[in-house]
């Protein structure tokens, strides 16, 4: 598993070996799945609008 993301650390999006190894495991997964959402290969769990968040009249 640690193979397959340091492959997509450095080769999908850019990153140094150095940088993949010491970035924290979370921040190492969002960024891939915003990668995924942008190239197409994947869609948001859940989409939001600013309409739904705030209530009209404010």
């Amino acid at each position: 598993m640690f193979t397959r993301l340091l492959y997509f650390g450095i080769a999908q999006l850019h990153l140094t070996q150095d940088e993949v190894w010491t970035m924290p495991f979370g921040l190492l997964l969002d960024l891939f799945e915003c990668h995924k959402q942008y190239n197409g290969l994947a869609e948001p769990k859940r989409e939001h609008f600013i309409d739904d968040i705030i209530p009209d009249g404010i």
